[in-house]
């Protein structure tokens, strides 16, 4: 699976959320000011060459799906980051957001729970 640019993944979670689209809806998803028309086109096409999205052709315009589950990626991304970043430890990651005190003790103790239940969040 290719990464994402920030731009890509953006667009992908508009697309992910609206599970079929057209262009101008996904620019309409964008605060203002939203970025242009051929530039959120051109960015779509590139998700397409990697094989994210599927076209499907409607008269002189695509409607756009998801060819990629959104968890698919946040898995395979989340894995690249733990082995690149945590030593492909997941104690390693928990364990850095706890030292930076972005993860509180109740949090860690709802994620045990989880872990022993066998429950995915």
């Amino acid at each position: 699976m290719e990464k994402l640019t920030i731009q890509e993944e953006e667009v992908m979670l508009y697309i992910w959320e609206m599970e079929e689209c057209f262009v101008k809806d996904v620019v309409a998803k964008f605060q203002p000011p939203a970025p242009p028309y051929t530039t959120v086109a051109s960015i779509i096409k590139n998700l397409e060459r990697k094989k994210y999205v599927s076209a499907k052709r409607f008269g002189n315009t695509y409607q756009y799906t998801p060819a990629i589950k959104e968890i698919e990626y946040k898995k395979t991304f989340m894995n690249s980051v733990v082995k690149n970043y945590f030593e492909n430890s997941y104690k390693e990651l928990v364990s850095f957001f706890a030292k930076d005190q972005k993860i509180s003790s109740d949090e860690l103790k709802d994620i045990i729970d989880m872990i022993e239940k066998g429950k995915e969040y």
